[in-house]
C-alpha cells in the first residue's frame, strides 16, 4: 500500500477563556510517521467527540489525577477512533485489521501495539458504536447505580453521547420511569418521543428541584449525573430513602470557567436518606466489556435500543465538532469521518 508523506492533525492553538470556537484550534499538515520496532501506523477511519475533550484551564492540575482529560496548547488533540492498520512490523496486526485506540484528531496514528484494540466486526451491528459512550452508561446504571425494576431514574445530561443511552440502558434493567434532563425543547420532545424518557426537565425553565419534583412527585431512586451543579443539589433533595446516585460527569463544572468547581450539597440530607454516592469510571472497569458488548450488541440487533449520532465529514469539521457539541446542538453522539 503506497502512503503519503504527509498528514493533517488537529492541534490546540490556545485554552478557551469563555465560550470554545474553532479558533482555539489549528488544523496542520505534518510529516507522516514510520512505525519502529513494537509500534503500529494505524489510517484512522472515524473519531468521536465528547465534551470531557473540551481543554481546561486548572490553577492546579494535580487537584482531579486525570491527566489524560488535559490537553496543552500545541500539542495534537485525542480521543476515541476507529481505523485500519496499514503497518505493523513484526506485529500480529495484519493490514486492514479494523482497531479502536484514544489516538484521533489525525488522518494516521502511530501506537504503541498495545494500545491498538482489534474490533469484532461480530460484536456490534453498526462499526459507529464502538465509538460510543455507551459503556460508561451501561457501568453507571449496573454497576454505578444498580437499577432494579420498579425504579424512578433521573439522568442529568440525557441528550448527550452518555445520557442518551443511559435512560435506554436504565429501562432494559427494570427502571419503571425515567426522567432526563436537557437545555432545549427540541431535544426534550426528541427524548420522550426516540428514546423512552417519561418526563424532561428543562434547563432554564424554573428552578431545577421544582422541575424534578413535578416529573418524580414520590422522589427518585437513582440518579445517573453527568452534569453535577445545581442538577445534583436537586437529586439530593428529591431522593428516596436508599437512593443511588452513579456520578459518571461533571459538565457543570467543565463547561465553566473553573473546571473543578465544587458542588455544595447537603450531606445530613444523605445520612438521613441513606443515599450512595458512587464515582465510577469506566478505567476501573475494563473487566466488565465483554458483559457490556453482548447486551449492547443484542439490544441493537433487536431494536430495544438505538444509538443516535451525528456524523461530520473531514479532518476540518473536528474543531467545529467539539464547538457545536459543548454548546449543545446535537443530540447523542458526535463523530468525524476522517
Amino acid at each position: 500500500m503506497s502512503l503519503p508523506a504527509t498528514h493533517r492533525e488537529v492541534r490546540l492553538a490556545a485554552l478557551p477563556e469563555g465560550a470554545l470556537t474553532p479558533g482555539h484550534f489549528e488544523v496542520v499538515t505534518a510529516p507522516l510517521p514510520a512505525p519502529g520496532p513494537g509500534q503500529v501506523l494505524v489510517r484512522n477511519r472515524l473519531m468521536s467527540v465528547s465534551a470531557v475533550m473540551r481543554p481546561l484551564t486548572l490553577a492546579d492540575p494535580d487537584t482531579l489525577g486525570l491527566p489524560q482529560l488535559l490537553h496543552k496548547t500545541g500539542e495534537v488533540m485525542r480521543g476515541p477512533a476507529l481505523g485500519e492498520v496499514v503497518s505493523a512490523p513484526g506485529r500480529e496486526l495484519a493490514p486492514g485489521t479494523l482497531v479502536r485506540h484514544r489516538s484521533g484528531w489525525r488522518e494516521y496514528a502511530l501506537l504503541d501495539a498495545a494500545q491498538a484494540s482489534p474490533i469484532d466486526p461480530e460484536a456490534l451491528p453498526d462499526p459507529a458504536a464502538h465509538l460510543s459512550q455507551g459503556f460508561t452508561a451501561w457501568l453507571g446504571v449496573v454497576r454505578g447505580a444498580g437499577v432494579r425494576p420498579g425504579d424512578t431514574v433521573f439522568v442529568t445530561g440525557a441528550a448527550g453521547g452518555v445520557g442518551s443511552l443511559a435512560g435506554q440502558f436504565a429501562r432494559l434493567h427494570g427502571a419503571e420511569r425515567v426522567i432526563g434532563s436537557t437545555g432545549s425543547r427540541h431535544k426534550a420532545d426528541r427524548l420522550t418521543r426516540e428514546l423512552g424518557y417519561d418526563a424532561v426537565v428543562l434547563r432554564g425553565a424554573g428552578p431545577i428541584e421544582e422541575r424534578l419534583r413535578a416529573a418524580a412527585p414520590d422522589g427518585i431512586d437513582v440518579l445517573f449525573d453527568t452534569v453535577g451543579g445545581e442538577q445534583l443539589r436537586a437529586a439530593v433533595a428529591v431522593a428516596r430513602r436508599n437512593a443511588r446516585f452513579a456520578l459518571v460527569g461533571a459538565l457543570a463544572a467543565q463547561l465553566s470557567d473553573d473546571a473543578s468547581a465544587p458542588t455544595g450539597i447537603s450531606t445530613l440530607a444523605l445520612i438521613a436518606r441513606g443515599v450512595t454516592l458512587r464515582g465510577i469510571s469506566a478505567l476501573d472497569h475494563q473487566d466488565a466489556m465483554p458483559a457490556y458488548l453482548r447486551e449492547f450488541g443484542r439490544a441493537l440487533r433487536e431494536g430495544a435500543l438505538t444509538y443516535p449520532y451525528t456524523r461530520l465529514t473531514g479532518i476540518g469539521q473536528a474543531p467545529r465538532a467539539l464547538c457545536e457539541l459543548v454548546a449543545g446542538r446535537h443530540l447523542g453522539a458526535v463523530l468525524v469521518e476522517l
